[in-house]
């Protein structure tokens, strides 16, 4: 178990508290050491880790093959590491663990809110579901350049932000069946039972 007092310490002060605790509570684990192994639509089970040692050999050893998920905010272990030897120990800090964990929410919640244009109830439902699946309208939410730095650029001209992304975004238009690719958004308005 974590000590909920390490949300106020470590996390991003670009989030909301209330953001905070509902996107640990619906997205992540009490657990600073759980893992989390997904392959496809399957959940393999992996033993409990009780040491970081014992967490960062199930991460080392599924990291590259599987969705590798960790620590309080279940943080893709993955993201930019080709391979096992690039991960970094601290995942599994519970205070690192949700600084970087908070800060790629609030990123991934800032391109959701644009696409919104505001920050409607259903914004946070759709950045947690581009937490857990990593797409958001089709795009790698992780690889997606900032919002919020895209707009100021690197010296201030949003200009040089937009034309050279720090990661370039994965390209899901050849992946026409993926779940992710679907527009999830259907109109409800006119369905109110008076027609």
């Amino acid at each position: 178990m974590f000590d909920p007092a390490l949300i106020t310490i470590c996390a991003d002060p670009h989030l909301k508290p209330a953001i905070i605790e509902r996107f640990i509570a619906e997205a992540g684990s009490a657990n600073p050491l759980a893992v989390t192994v997904r392959s496809g639509d399957r959940l393999i089970l992996v033993p409990v880790a009780r040491t970081s040692e014992e967490a960062m050999a199930i991460v080392s050893k599924y990291v590259g093959h599987a969705v590798v998920r960790v620590g309080v905010t279940q943080y893709p272990a993955g993201i930019g590491v080709n391979e096992a030897s690039e991960l970094k120990v601290n995942l599994i800090d519970a205070c690192e663990n949700i600084r970087v964990g908070t800060g790629l929410f609030a990123k991934i919640y800032r391109i959701v809110t644009k696409w919104y244009g505001s920050e409607p109830p259903e914004a946070f439902d759709d950045a947690i579901y581009a937490w857990k699946t990593g797409y958001f309208e089709g795009k790698s939410v992780f690889l997606e350049p900032d919002p919020e730095k895209a707009e100021t650029g690197a010296a201030g001209n949003p200009d040089d932000a937009r034309s050279t992304p720090a990661t370039p975004a994965m390209d899901m238009t050849s992946h026409g069946n993926h779940p992710a690719s679907a527009d999830p958004r259907v109109d409800l308005s006119r369905i109110n039972g008076s027609q």
